[in-house]
C-alpha cells in the first residue's frame, strides 16, 4: 500500500483540479479515478471530458436517454439526472475511497439497480477503507450527504485536507 502521504497528496491534487471548475462554473459529470492521469513526480490531471458542462445555473440536468456511471452518482443524479458541482463532490468522495482501497471497484459487484436501493431508499455510504485513516474517511462522509446542499464544496475540501496533510 503506498505511504498515506501519497494518497492524500493525489486526493489534494484532484480536488484542486475539481475547485478550479467550480470555480469557472463548469461540471465533470463522470469524476472516477481511472479519468486522472499522472505525469512526471506524481503531478495529477483530472481528465476525460466526456460529460463536462459549463453550467450557467447551479445544476443541469442530462437529457433522456443518455447514460452516467451510476457508482459514482449522487442521490439527485440517481434520482432526477440533475448535475451539479456538488454532485461532482460525491463523485468525488467516491474517487477518494477508489484511491484508498487501492482502485477496488465501488459497490463491489453489486448492480446499478441495488446500487441506488442501498445508496437512495437506506441511505447506506461506502463503508471506511481498511488502509485509510478515520479523519480521511469522515473528509469522504461529508461528500456523501444525502443532499446536495448539505455536501462541502471543492474549495472547503481542498482546504481540509490541506490541513490533514499540515498535520501529518
Amino acid at each position: 500500500m503506498p505511504d498515506r502521504r501519497l494518497l492524500l497528496d493525489i486526493c489534494s491534487q484532484v480536488c484542486n483540479g475539481m475547485a478550479y471548475l467550480e470555480k469557472h462554473r463548469c461540471i465533470h459529470r463522470d469524476l472516477q479515478a481511472k479519468h486522472c492521469m499522472f505525469g512526471d513526480n506524481m503531478v495529477v490531471k483530472v481528465a476525460d471530458f466526456g460529460l463536462p458542462g459549463c453550467v450557467f445555473d447551479k445544476e443541469y440536468t442530462i437529457p433522456t436517454g443518455k447514460h452516467f456511471p451510476v457508482k459514482w452518482a449522487a442521490p439527485e443524479v440517481l434520482n432526477f439526472t440533475r448535475f451539479s458541482s456538488k454532485s461532482d463532490v460525491w463523485a468525488f468522495g467516491v474517487l477518494m475511497w477508489e484511491i484508498y482501497t487501492g482502485g477496488e471497484l465501488p459497490y463491489g459487484n453489486m448492480k446499478n439497480v441495488d446500487v441506488f436501493d442501498y445508496v437512495c431508499q437506506s441511505g447506506n455510504r461506502l463503508e471506511q477503507p481498511t488502509n485509510c485513516p478515520a479523519f480521511v474517511y469522515e473528509a469522504m462522509l461529508k461528500c456523501f450527504d444525502h443532499e446536495a446542499a448539505g455536501r462541502l464544496s471543492f474549495q472547503e475540501l481542498l482546504l481540509t485536507l490541506v490541513r490533514m496533510a499540515d498535520t501529518q
